[in-house]
């Protein structure tokens, strides 16, 4: 009589790093012929546990060498305090921990979080990954999550059309420390919508299905112009981390050779103690060009491969880009194409980073940022602005939005000749980026118009020095306009919220004689005149404080 095992197979869907196209690993699923073995494992730990290794047992028989999801029940973790016989699995395999990332999914209703809690620093401290999995259609209270510090966040399928949720997971990882990989994208629109919100992986049917095969050749739109989310701080190196082809620091030249002729896209292999932590770096063309000489292979088959590798470079996995490209530039020109290691905090390699993929963001974000600045003043446009400020407020931050003008500008262009016009642009634009400090952006949108985001105890300095220098252009004397809008958690939708309810404060402080300057609270009547004369604001309907407060 056939055993449920023998009815099992198994199937493999990419993950789909989305900065450089590439595979980032397998999630294995389980594919029974019939019945539903998943609503069994999920009543028992057990046979969870089993199916887990199975599944990495499967992927052995593949002979992929990619890194490998496997799902596991929270409840399963927590009923068994871990998991010791995948582990052994893993080993046996030929595999390392920190190869593996085990997807630990819903349901997490009734299952004892202090357990579940331990369970997952046992796995941590055995060197496997841990991504929690299903978030936004699932039951995983925030709490758990924030205290799991997954290293990877999969959002249900259902997200993918929420770009506004995966903007605010997005918030949120990056103060965990982890990647947003978003499930289920089946549409290039749905591509564009997870990419565009800041999502670094992703895996749906449009990259490629789940397949009996491994599959390292996925489908990737091209990308389109301003699809991709501007970098917070500076690209990550986790957004570009490839999977590294590991072999043990033992191994010889020959097992390094087989390793290379079979997989053509691997670029070079990383040697590693039992710990994980890189001991040499063996470039392919090096490598091969030493193994094809005349004598080449008689010489080094049999003996260390690490004769013919190379002191690795390594970054951890917190660095930058512009980090990893330090790291390169120390070394000599020979070994520019070679991968940068990089581990965790422990040391161990968790992936590398090609150059090329580097290079090609950095040059990506450049081309945009100077595509969006202004010709006369070099500032960033209107988007950059705006795009910020939709980051400020999903990540819930008080903040000061503030427009600015001269007065009277078309005369003043008029009769001073629109090249003293144009100087006094200049000067406008960098009196304020040499005052803007802080979190503080400006922004040039056009003509006399500026925009300045600030945290609201910025303002001060930058609105006087801005209104309390004389101005002139050609001789013609200058006075400018300045409305902000202060914007607490809550207060405004999106960027259009904010705009409109800084456009009537614009109104109120172009009504004033002198220098001016209205400052206001969106979603609440009134406004307080902090500089600026004259009875005209007093028609606008709105309750004003006393003028000239500074």
């Amino acid at each position: 009589m056939r055993s449920w095992t023998d009815t099992l197979r198994f199937a493999f869907q990419p993950v789909v790093n989305l900065a450089t196209g590439a595979v980032a690993g397998l999630e294995i699923l389980a594919r029974p012929e019939t019945g539903d073995i998943l609503a069994e494992a999920r009543r028992d730990p057990e046979l969870d546990g089993r199916l887990a290794v199975l599944a990495v047992r499967a992927a052995a028989h593949r002979q992929t060498p990619l890194p490998l999801h496997v799902n596991v029940f929270a409840g399963t973790l927590a009923d068994l305090g871990g998991l010791t016989p995948l582990h052994t699995a893993v080993r046996e395999t030929g595999r390392l921990p920190w190869e593996v990332t085990i997807d630990v999914g819903p349901p997490y209703t009734h299952v004892p979080h202090q357990a579940l809690l331990e369970a997952v620093t046992a796995l941590r401290g055995q060197g496997f990954r841990i991504s929690a999995d299903g978030i936004g259609d699932g039951d995983v209270p925030l709490r758990l999550l924030v205290d799991m510090s997954p290293d990877l966040v999969k959002l249900d399928a259902s997200l993918s059309a929420r770009p506004s949720a995966v903007r605010a997971m997005r918030t949120l990882c990056d103060e965990l420390g982890a990647l947003v990989c978003v499930e289920g994208v089946e549409t290039e629109l749905h591509y564009a919508a997870v990419l565009s919100a800041g999502a670094q992986l992703a895996q749906g049917v449009l990259f490629a299905p789940p397949s009996r095969l491994p599959t390292a050749q996925v489908y990737v739109p091209p990308r389109s112009p301003g699809a991709v989310a501007p970098p917070r701080s500076g690209p990550s190196v986790r957004e570009f981390v490839r999977p590294a082809a590991l072999l043990p620091a033992t191994a010889s030249a020959g097992q390094v050779r087989a390793l290379l002729t079979g997989a053509p896209d691997v670029s070079g292999v990383l040697l590693v103690d039992r710990d994980g932590v890189p001991f040499r770096s063996v470039h392919r063309s090096r490598f091969l060009l030493s193994m094809s000489g005349r004598y080449g292979h008689a010489l080094y088959a049999d003996r260390p491969a690490a004769k013919l590798g190379d002191p690795p470079r390594v970054v951890g996995i917190d660095a930058t880009a512009w980090e990893v490209l330090d790291v390169v530039a120390v070394g000599g020109e020979d070994r520019t194409s070679d991968d940068v290691a990089v581990v965790d905090r422990y040391g161990r390699c968790v992936g590398v980073v090609r150059l090329a993929d580097l290079v090609r963001a950095l040059s990506e974000t450049r081309v945009e940022e100077a595509a969006g600045l202004n010709p006369l003043t070099r500032l960033p446009g209107s988007d950059a602005i705006t795009g910020e400020v939709d980051r400020r407020i999903a990540d819930g931050r008080t903040f000061a939005l503030s427009w600015l003008d001269v007065d009277h500008f078309k005369q003043v262009n008029d009769g001073a000749g629109f090249a003293a016009g144009d100087e006094l642009i200049r000067s406008v634009g960098r009196v304020l980026q040499q005052a803007a400090a802080g979190t503080a952006r400006v922004g040039h949108i056009g003509g006399d118009d500026f925009l300045v985001l600030a945290d609201p105890e910025e303002l001060a300095p930058l609105a006087a020095s801005v209104l309390d220098v004389p101005w002139a252009a050609g001789g013609w004397p200058v006075t400018l306009s300045l409305a902000t809008v202060v914007c607490v958690p809550g207060s405004v939708a999106d960027h259009r919220e904010t705009a409109a309810c800084l456009a009537p404060l614009k109104k109120a402080a172009k009504a004033l004689g002198g220098a001016s300057w209205v400052v206001g609270r969106a979603g609440m009547p009134g406004y307080e005149i902090r500089r600026g004369t004259g009875p005209q604001a007093a028609s606008t309907g709105y309750a004003v404080a006393e003028p000239g407060t500074g």
